[in-house]
């Protein structure tokens, strides 16, 4: 039997953090959270991962800084983050997440079911070197 995959959703928002985890746990999904982009970077290395929610608009370390700073890791590179945000296309952050490494952008309000679908999309996949 596959180990169950593992979602982080990163959303300062609590109301959207806690909706977003209850309906991805209820699709089968084993959910860590996080309210800040430190907080992200601290749960993806005690967690591990298997994708990253990442919304932008964060307090402190914002997300499109935290997506870079996973991505410049040698051990969290490869985990795909996928940006759940506010912020318009062509905006300074979606610029810099998208160039930082982020899988898709996603533009708020996203319907609940577009997030089970990206996650079946991305988790569906055999990723080699699973520790």
């Amino acid at each position: 039997m596959a180990a169950t995959k593992r979602i982080l959703v990163v959303e300062d928002d609590r109301d959207s953090r806690n909706l977003l985890a209850l309906i991805l746990g209820r699709s089968g999904y084993e959910i860590a959270e996080a309210a800040t982009g430190l907080d992200a970077i601290e749960q993806v290395h005690a967690k591990r991962p298997d994708l990253i929610f990442m919304d932008l608009g964060l307090p402190g370390m914002t997300g499109d800084e935290a997506t870079a700073r996973l991505k410049a890791d040698e051990s969290t590179r490869h985990i795909p983050v996928v940006v759940n945000t506010a912020f318009s296309q062509g905006s300074v952050q979606v610029e810099r997440a998208i160039a930082a490494g982020a899988s898709e952008i996603l533009h708020k309000p996203t319907p609940l079911k577009t997030f089970q679908e990206v996650a079946h999309r991305y988790l569906s996949l055999n990723y080699a070197g699973e520790a």
